[in-house]
């Protein structure tokens, strides 16, 4: 069921700048020069969104990780592959869809030679929200997924909590529809296999409301 969200209270994202492209393309050049806030200063490429023109669902995560990092791609690494799965599973086309992140560089800490996730902060979020939003009015998607807790305060504002508002279905004043559930990642970080399962079919249950999105 469709929520309307008060004007109070919404997500950077709803009012970013103009970014000035008229194509996807044309925002991927712009930006991957960006140095809105510091996290290019480490990462290896910057990681834009994926996905046909024409789609009409999009997915947002949080960031990149390691493997998007050196890929340049989005969603290419054990996220990605189980939202791939999970997504099939909701019977769901792959093909409708386009995928991005909140944020498009990778924050990290060294850990030895490994590097972890660091989870961005909010000034990191709500500078990369011009990006977004840009990728967001281009595409004029008929729904935003906001995977985890970065993408839905990306979207919606902090207000709106993944696991109390999973699988709602909100519209802030003058945006797009916006599907709330957790990110892929959350699955492979639980251990107790009931509970992953358990899981991992809520996810899959969220992503079978895209049914109620027929194409155009």
């Amino acid at each position: 069921m469709l929520e309307r969200l008060p004007t109070s209270g919404t997500g950077p994202t709803l009012a970013y700048e103009h970014a000035n492209a008229d194509a996807l393309d044309d925002l991927r050049d712009k930006a991957c020069s960006c140095t809105r806030c510091d996290l290019y200063r480490d990462a290896t490429h910057l990681v834009f969104g994926e996905g046909p023109e024409t789609a009409d669902i999009v997915l947002v995560g949080e960031q990149p990780g390691d493997k998007e990092d050196l890929t340049g791609r989005p969603f290419v690494g054990p996220a990605g592959r189980l939202l791939d799965t999970c997504l099939e599973e909701a019977n769901v086309d792959r093909g409708r869809c386009y995928v991005t992140n909140a944020v498009k560089h990778f924050k990290h800490q060294m850990q030895g030679k490994k590097r972890l996730h660091a989870r961005p902060n909010a000034g990191e979020v709500q500078r990369c929200a011009w990006w977004l939003g840009a990728e967001l009015e281009l595409l004029k998607p008929k729904l935003v997924v906001a995977m985890g807790a970065t993408a839905v305060s990306s979207l919606l504002g902090s207000h709106i909590k993944v696991m109390r508002d999973r699988g709602r279905i909100l519209r802030p004043p003058g945006a797009f529809d916006v599907l709330v559930t957790i990110h892929p990642s959350a699955l492979l970080r639980m251990r107790e296999t009931d509970e992953k399962e358990k899981n991992r079919l809520a996810f899959i249950k969220d992503l079978r409301k895209i049914q109620s999105f027929p194409r155009h």
